[in-house]
This record gives structure tokens, sequence and C-alpha cells, in this order.
């Protein structure tokens, strides 16, 4: 009896030990899936880390970034894969055959995925090919590298039991592929891990491990780019600084040298006690207009460049001699050469008449190359050759100069970049804008400029624009002519009749109306000057004059109200009224011209100019 008595006890130890047997397996199976998910994402973290140490380093080019973060998202599908294959192979012993990962990428815009990572022992191609996942109706897909699988296999691969398919995917990325995985277990778990019911969740939170870096890696190459394009930004705003010191030094330097002679030789001349002899007088005088001229000269290339960026340059289209402008531009530049020994040449086809253009602004783009040619070439010959083909005008300044290296050349038409070399322009005038302007006022004539040069072997400069212009572009600029002569009809602008020489000029700077008064009685006109709006109504109220020359700007109100105001009142109607102004950009003698005034002249004033403008309107007593 106590024999059989004993037997319920001995299976009772048994079913407690096999109990205890199948917790251990369970927590066995917990510990492996917590170490495999933890290495998986220590793995994961370390190539973040990479990426974000790029990230952050600075001095690395563009292509190497770029570079390191595409090998860093291929690093990331490889470690998941590698890390599931140190997982599934841990105690190998307990399966009958291989365990294997693979990765199928979506290839956008297509309904089909390649496998494009594959972890495996197996090391033979035989072993490769013969893995495989079944799907419905027997379907089996190998899992070998560059397989296709169409997405309704995945899903279905997904949806099966068990499971072998698990998407990444999320809001931010969408489909960004799927682990795929074929795992055959022994029966006999005895000697290793059953880790087949821990599967499905290693292989979900791997897939979302992976997505979840995936989704990290993109908003670091986001932060790539933006301080990517930062740094550009940042080295372009410290270039441009650079450069606008540069301009602003060198403008300085310009500026101030005609200055000086200005200044310098009107205190000489006014210096008592020092009486110069005529011709030293004369000398000295035309030091003081050369360098007013220089002067001049400098802040127009300043301001032609900000109207130009302004859209605020006006153009004039008119049809031209092209060989007799040629020959003038040669003139005034002959003086120049010669005086540095250089030979001048002129070549012009003889098929060549007339192209339109505006005359000015040509005349003014080829005198900058040809300053520069003399400018840069010690000796031997500065050259214009003109030539024309399919409808294109070609024109050619070249010399025996220095020349421009190639990495200058991809500078030379940048605002404020100057070529130095002291060997021949040491001490040479320029503000590094002549070349901008050039190639700016070339492409408003819509052409362009080509550029070859040598080292010691001189430059090439051609300009190509069109013989013919857009006929809109004329029209525009018929009108402005037909304005400026005051017989546009728009504007309501009276046609004076000459008659008494009776002047008022309305100016409020001394020095300016000073110089129009003593120049304009030498020519026998009759001149009352006064300083404000108000002290010009008392004039008028004294006296009818035939001209009104009115500044714009005055201290009391804005000339041109003024100009309204007498276009208002019947009495003024049909004066006279000039604008004398130093307001000249775009569309400033529209502006004075919709007004009410009959002509326009900008500061400095051009005296003769202005006499000629007089003539039109009155009669020198």
């Amino acid at each position: 009896m106590q024999q059989y008595s004993s037997l319920p006890e001995q299976n009772s130890q048994l079913d407690a030990n096999s109990s205890i047997l199948t917790t251990i397996e369970q927590l066995r199976a917990e510990l492996w899936l917590e170490r495999s998910v933890n290495q998986l994402q220590s793995q994961l973290n370390h190539c973040l880390a990479l990426a974000l140490s790029f990230e952050q380093a600075s001095g690395k080019t563009k292509d190497r970034q770029n570079t390191q973060t595409a090998i860093t998202k291929t690093e990331i599908f490889q470690t998941v894969v590698n890390e599931l294959k140190i997982a599934l192979d841990f105690n190998v012993v307990a399966f009958t055959a291989p365990a294997v990962v693979s990765i199928a990428i979506v290839q956008p815009q297509e309904t089909v995925c390649k496998i494009c990572y594959v972890s495996s022992h197996s090391t033979t191609r035989s072993e490769l090919s013969a893995l495989a996942v079944m799907v419905r109706k027997g379907k089996k897909l190998r899992l070998k590298l560059k397989d296709e699988i169409h997405f309704e296999d995945l899903q279905q691969l997904e949806n099966q039991q068990p499971q072998a398919a698990w998407c990444m995917a999320n809001d931010s990325l969408g489909i960004v592929g799927w682990l795929i995985t074929s795992v055959k277990c022994s029966t006999d778990s005895s000697s290793g891990v059953n880790i087949i019911e821990k599967l499905p969740q290693l292989m979900s939170k791997a897939a979302a491990m992976c997505t979840a870096a995936l989704s990290q890696l993109e908003q670091i190459q986001s932060l790539q780019q933006e301080q990517l394009q930062f740094n550009n930004l940042n080295q372009e705003l410290q270039r441009t600084n650079q450069l606008k010191n540069q301009f602003l030094a060198n403008t300085s330097h310009e500026i101030r040298t005609p200055l000086s002679s200005i200044i310098g030789f009107t205190h000489l001349l006014l210096a008592q006690g020092y009486d110069p002899s005529k011709q030293r007088h004369h000398e000295y005088l035309n030091i003081i207009q050369s360098s007013g001229k220089h002067l001049l000269a400098l802040i127009n290339d300043i301001l032609d460049l900000s109207k130009i960026e302004a859209n605020q340059l006006e153009v004039n289209w008119e049809r031209l001699d092209v060989p007799q402008l040629c020959r003038n531009v040669l003139a005034l530049i002959k003086e120049k050469a010669a005086n540095k020994g250089l030979q001048m040449r002129l070549d012009i086809d003889s098929n060549i008449a007339n192209m339109v253009a505006d005359p000015l602004r040509l005349k003014q783009i080829l005198l900058n190359l040809l300053f520069n040619a003399v400018k840069f070439t010690k000796t031997g010959t500065v050259g214009l050759e003109v030539k024309s083909q399919d409808d294109f005008m070609y024109f050619t300044v070249w010399d025996t100069g220095i020349g421009i290296s190639q990495e200058n050349q991809s500078e030379l038409f940048q605002p404020y970049f100057q070529i130095f070399n002291e060997r021949y322009v040491n001490g040479e005038e320029g503000t590094g804008l002549g070349l901008t302007v050039t190639r700016k006022l070339v492409e408003i004539h819509g052409g362009w400029v080509e550029v070859e040069s040598e080292i010691d072997k001189g430059s090439h400069f051609t300009i190509v624009i069109p013989v013919e212009q857009n006929s809109d572009a004329s029209k525009e600029s018929l009108v402005v002519k037909q304005r400026q002569a005051g017989v546009d009809q728009n504007y309501n602008v009276p046609v004076c009749l000459k008659g008494a020489s009776d002047i008022l000029l309305v100016e409020d700077d001394v020095p300016n109306a000073e110089l129009i008064k003593t120049y304009l009685e030498r020519l026998e006109y009759q001149l009352t000057w006064v300083k404000s709006a108000s002290q010009m109504w008392d004039a008028l109220n004294k006296q009818d004059y035939s001209v009104i020359l009115i500044d714009i700007v005055l201290p009391d109100t804005n000339g041109i109200t003024l100009v309204k105001q007498l276009r208002g009142n019947p009495r003024y109607s049909q004066t006279c009224i000039i604008a004398q102004t130093a307001m000249a950009m775009k569309g400033d003698r529209d502006t004075c011209l919709a007004a009410g005034v009959n002509d326009y002249i900008c500061k400095p004033i051009d005296l003769p100019l202005l006499a000629t403008m007089l003539s039109r309107y009155i009669t020198a007593s």
C-alpha cells in the first residue's frame, strides 16, 4: 500500500519539474527577445550617431556629406538584417535548417519589390537558392538577392499563419520595405531556446525600429541640407561683404584722388599772393575740369549698376552709323594709348553700315573694354574689330597685354571684382564695376559677352548684339524722345513761343545757382534767382517770365507739386518750365514731364546743353 501511495507524489514532482522547465524556457525566450531587441537598437543608434557626427562636423564638402548619408542609410538596412541573423542563429542546434532574413525594398511607382539584403550563414549558392517561403496555392518565393516579389505576395506573407513578412512604414516615409523570414524549428527544443513563439514579436519590433531609424535619418539629412545651405549662404555673404569692403576702399581712393586735385588746385588759385601765369592758370583749370569729369564717371558707374539692378536704366534706341561710332570711340582712347606707347587698330568689315542700339550705352560698352585693354597692356597693340554675321554684330576688343587666368575669368563680371598686377597696373584707376556694367548693358541690348585670354599673351573680349532691336522697345524710345522734345500731347505741355529773355531760376543750392546765373548772364539772358517756392510766388507776382528754371528738390516744397500748381494757374499755363535736378533715375524724367514741365536736364548741369535747350524757347536780347 505504501508503494502505491508514493506514486502520486512522484507524478506530482514530475509535473512540478516540467512546469519549472517550461517557465525557465519562457524566461530564456523572453531574455533572448529583450537582448536581441536591445542589441538591434544599440547598433541602430550607432548608425544614427555616425550620421549625426557628419552633420555636426565642420569643413566637410557637399559631395562627401551626401556620400556618407547614402552609406548610413544602407547601413541601417544591413544592420537590421545582420542583427536578426545573430539573434536567429542563437543556439542554432535547435534548428533543422538555417534561418534567413531578407529585406524587400519598394521600387517607387511600381508594383514590384526586390530582395535587396539577405543574411544567412549558408555559404554556397545552392543552399541560398534552396531557401524559400510559402505563399498561397503552394507557391514558393526564393529569397535571393535581386529576386522580384509582387506586392500581393508580400501582403499574403504578412497575413498568413505563421506570419512571414512585416511591413516597414509610417506616415512620413510611407512604405519603405518588408522584412521577410524563413525559419524552420526543430520539434525538440530541449537543447536550445524555442524562439518560434517570440519570432513575430522580434520581427515586428525590428520593423518598427528600422522605420523609426529611417525617419530619424531623414531628419538628419534635412538638417545636413539646411546646414549646408546655411554654410554656403554664410560663405557667400562673407565673400560679398569682403568684396563690398574692397569696393568701398577702392571707391574711397578713386573719389578722393580727383577731389584732391580739385580742392588742391582751387586752393592754389584762391591763395593770396600766388599769381600763376596765364598758361599755368589755364593748366590748373584743365586739371580741375578733368578731375571733375573723372569723379563724375566714377559716380555714373555706381549709379548705372544701381539703375540696372533696379531695372531703372533708360535705353534710347536709335539707328546709328557703326563705323562712325567706332571711330569716335577710338578718338577718345587714342591719347591714353599714345601716352603708354601703344598702337591702336580699327578693323571694320566693308559691308557694315548701321544697326539699332542705344548710342550712348554702346559707346560706354566699347570705352569700358578699350580702357581696360589699355590699362592692362604695357607694350604692343590694342584693337577694335567689327563684323556682322547672321543678324548679329560682333565687336571684339583685343590687346597684347597681361592676359587673364582661367580662375579670374570665372569672376571677371562679378561686382567689385578687380584684377591686380603690380607690374602693369600699380596705381591705376577703377572701382571694379566697369565689366559688370558692361555685361549688363550688353544683355539689355539682347546680346552676350565672350572672353578668350591667355596669360602674358593678351585678351579678346567679344560683345554680340542683334543688329535690330525689339520693335516695342524702339516704339517706347520714340515716345521718350517726343516727351523730351515737349511734344507728347498726353502731358498737355504747351509749346512755348520764343519771346523775352527773362528767366526765373528757382534753386536753393548757392554754388549751382551762382554757376547757372553767371553763365546765362554772359549769354545776355536776364535772370532772377530765388531760393524757395515762397520766394518764387513773390517774384511771379512782380513780373512775368518767359522761362522758369526750377529745381525739383526745394526746402519748403516738392518741385513736382510746384509745377502742378503753376500749370493749374491759367496765368502760367503757357509759361515754359524746365526742370533742372539731380533726380536722374529711370522714371524721373517721365515724372517731371507728366507734372507739366517742357524739358528736363539733370545735374551736374551741362552748361552748353542748357544754352541749347533755352534757345528753343526764348531769344536772348
